[in-house]
C-alpha cells in the first residue's frame, strides 16, 4: 500500500494533519436533541446460548468522539459540547418508555461508552438503575478507554456487560491510515483487560477498505474475522465501509476508495460462520445503498437476516437478472 495523489495534494502522513485533512472535509453536522435518543429500536439477535432474544438499540445524543476515524460518519449526530449531566438518563429513560419489552440492550453513542466527556461517570449508577430489567447490557468503547471505569460500571448492573470495540482490520497499513490511533498490540490488551474482568468481547470489523481493492478488502476481512475471535471475541459483526462524511467521498472520487457490495457482505458473513468460532453477524443499517439488482436484492437481504439468526449457512439466492448464485 502506498500514498497516493489526491488532486495536488498527498494524503496525510501525520496524525495531526490527517486529523485536519478529515475535520477540513466534513459537512454539517445533523440537528439534535440532548434530551432525547437519536434512535431505538428493537430486533432479535441469536445469543451465545443460541437463542433469540429481543434486543433494545438506542442510540444516544452526546459529545462527538475525540477520534477522527477516516472512515466515520457517526459525528453527524453528535453534539459539539458534553451533554449535562442527567440527560443520558432521561434519554434511555424516554427512548424505554416508546420500546416493546426487551431482553438485552445495547446503548451505542457514536464513540465510547467510557468517555467521560460523552457519558458523564457520575450518571453510571442512574444508568444501571435503568437497565435492571436487561439481562445483558452491551455498550462501544475504544481500546484505549478500556479500564477501570469498565468495572466501575460492570459492579453497578445486575446482568452482564459486553463491550463492544472496533477492530476495523489486522492489515496493518491500513488501520494506520484510518486514523484509529490505535496498534493491534493496543487492541490485544484491550481485549486481555477484558477477559481479566469478565466482561464479553464483541468486535467491529470493516467490509471495504481504502487504498485496497473490493478482492483485498474482503480478503482482509475474512482475516480480521478471525483475528477478532483470537483477540477472544464472543461476536463479530462484519461492517460495509460507507462513503457520505466527506473524506471518503474524496478518496472514492480519486479512485482511492471503492464501496463494498452485497456479494462481498454475503461472502465475508459465510465465511465468518463456517469457522464456528463465535457469532458473526452482517451489519444490515443502510443496507439498501448495496442494492445493485431490483430483481435479487430483497431476496438476498432477507438471506443474510436469516443466516444472522440462524447462524447456519443457506443456500445462495439465484437471479437470472445477474446471475447471481448461477
Amino acid at each position: 500500500m502506498s500514498s497516493r495523489t489526491l488532486g495536488a495534494h498527498s494524503y496525510p502522513r501525520t496524525d495531526r494533519d490527517l486529523d485536519r485533512w478529515i475535520l477540513e472535509r466534513r459537512g454539517p453536522r445533523n440537528a439534535v436533541d440532548a434530551s432525547r435518543a437519536v434512535a431505538a429500536f428493537v430486533e432479535k439477535e441469536r445469543t451465545e446460548r443460541g437463542d433469540l432474544v429481543a434486543v433494545a438499540t438506542i442510540l444516544l445524543t452526546n459529545r462527538e468522539c475525540p477520534w477522527r476515524c477516516l472512515m466515520c460518519d457517526l459525528w453527524k449526530n453528535t453534539t459539539e459540547t458534553s451533554v449535562a449531566r442527567g440527560a443520558i438518563p432521561a434519554q434511555i429513560r424516554g427512548a424505554l418508555a416508546e420500546l416493546p419489552p426487551a431482553d438485552r440492550i445495547k446503548l451505542y453513542n457514536s464513540g465510547s461508552f467510557f468517555d467521560p466527556r460523552a457519558i458523564p461517570p457520575a450518571d453510571y449508577g442512574e444508568i444501571a438503575s435503568l437497565l435492571g430489567g436487561f439481562d445483558r447490557v452491551i455498550v462501544e468503547s475504544h481500546p484505549a478507554l478500556i479500564g477501570e471505569a469498565c468495572a466501575r460500571f460492570w459492579n453497578l448492573l445486575s446482568g452482564d456487560l459486553e463491550i463492544a470495540m472496533g477492530l476495523e482490520t489486522v492489515h496493518p497499513e491500513a488501520l494506520a491510515k484510518l486514523n484509529k490511533r490505535m496498534t493491534m498490540d493496543d487492541f490485544r490488551r484491550a481485549a486481555e483487560r477484558l477477559d481479566s474482568l469478565g466482561i464479553a468481547l464483541r468486535v467491529f470489523v470493516l467490509l471495504g477498505l481504502p487504498f485496497l481493492s473490493r478482492e483485498e478488502s474482503l480478503e482482509w476481512a475474512c482475516r480480521s474475522i478471525a483475528a477478532a475471535f483470537d483477540f477472544g471475541a464472543v461476536v463479530v459483526s462484519v461492517v460495509p465501509t460507507r462513503a457520505g462524511n466527506g473524506a471518503l467521498d474524496v478518496l472514492q472520487h480519486a479512485g482511492d476508495f471503492t464501496s463494498p457490495m452485497l456479494d462481498g457482505l454475503e461472502a465475508a458473513l459465510a465465511y465468518g460462520i463456517a469457522l464456528g468460532r463465535g457469532r458473526v453477524f452482517a451489519d444490515l443499517w443502510d443496507v439498501e445503498r448495496l442494492r445493485v439488482c431490483g430483481a435479487c436484492f430483497s431476496r438476498r437481504v432477507d438471506r443474510l437476516r436469516e443466516m444472522n439468526q440462524s447462524q447456519t449457512l443457506l443456500a445462495p439466492v439465484p437471479c437470472d437478472v445477474c446471475e447471481t448464485g448461477q
